[in-house]
């Protein structure tokens, strides 16, 4: 049985049952794409963002607000041609007055978002999380 079975195909969930490594294995003999931020060096929204930025590799044009976020994840990936799906890792996230509690639900709303948008096309898009 696959480790993701066990996942819905766009979700958004805590990574408290799963390894890092476990599920970047699941993702490469699965043929999708895994992309791992580790955030345990940040402490603010512009820090956050410009880790995932540069551990996912966004262009340097990336405007590091929510917007842009999503924009990479959906509308940049899409026009790169066809997805397999996506195992998404972000580690550590902070939990600080710099990165309160709204944004950290601001941040995953995005994800959310765009899993409802991979959903749509079909495309796995499962993302894991833990904070600090």
């Amino acid at each position: 049985m696959s480790l993701l079975s066990t996942v819905s195909p766009n979700a958004v969930q805590s990574i408290r049952a799963f390894r890092s490594l476990d599920l970047q294995t699941e993702a490469t003999v699965t043929g999708q794409h895994f992309l791992y931020a580790d955030c345990s060096y940040t402490q603010d929204k512009l820090q956050v963002l410009s880790c995932v930025a540069v551990a996912f590799g966004f262009p340097e044009h990336f405007g590091h607000n929510f917007d842009a976020l999503y924009d990479c994840l959906t509308d940049l990936v899409h026009k790169s041609g066809s997805q397999n799906g996506f195992v998404i890792v972000v580690e550590h996230l902070p939990n600080t007055e710099h990165f309160d509690k709204e944004q950290r639900e601001t941040l995953l709303d995005v994800f959310r978002d765009a899993a409802d948008y991979w959903a749509k096309k079909k495309v796995a898009f499962r993302v894991f999380y833990s904070f600090e």
